[in-house]
């Protein structure tokens, strides 16, 4: 188990984060932030859901895919929870392109890879 790194105050993602929530509750999606403490490290920025649409976990990054990484705790437990039946999704902005990404597979495995490869 990694020890307890809890972010104080605003990142980086902060503004992105707030602009996705917005975007998601203009279409009629319910967001939670899910905020880390000591008993709940390793988990999305989000949980989103929808009527129609069901529940989605999301991971707030920057779009350049560059100084977003995931923590340690995310790291361990993103492959546990998706080997497990739960789906992440990435998202880098408000854009309709990146709500899109919603309704198509999880992309965090995509992410995974390409932050592993340095694209």
């Amino acid at each position: 188990m990694h020890p307890l790194k809890i972010k104080k105050g605003k990142g980086p993602e902060a503004p992105i984060q707030k602009a996705v929530i917005s975007m998601l509750q203009r279409h009629g999606w319910l967001v939670r932030v899910m905020k880390a403490d000591e008993d709940h490290v390793g988990w999305p920025d989000l949980f989103a859901c929808h009527f129609t649409y069901g529940i989605r976990l999301i991971e707030i990054k920057l779009p350049d895919m560059k100084g977003s990484r995931f923590t340690p705790a995310q790291e361990e437990w993103f492959p546990k929870m998706e080997a497990n039946g739960a789906r992440i999704w990435i998202l880098t902005s408000d854009s309709e392109a990146e709500y899109q990404k919603l309704f198509k597979a999880s992309n965090y495995n995509y992410y995974r890879m390409m932050k592993c490869l340095g694209i």
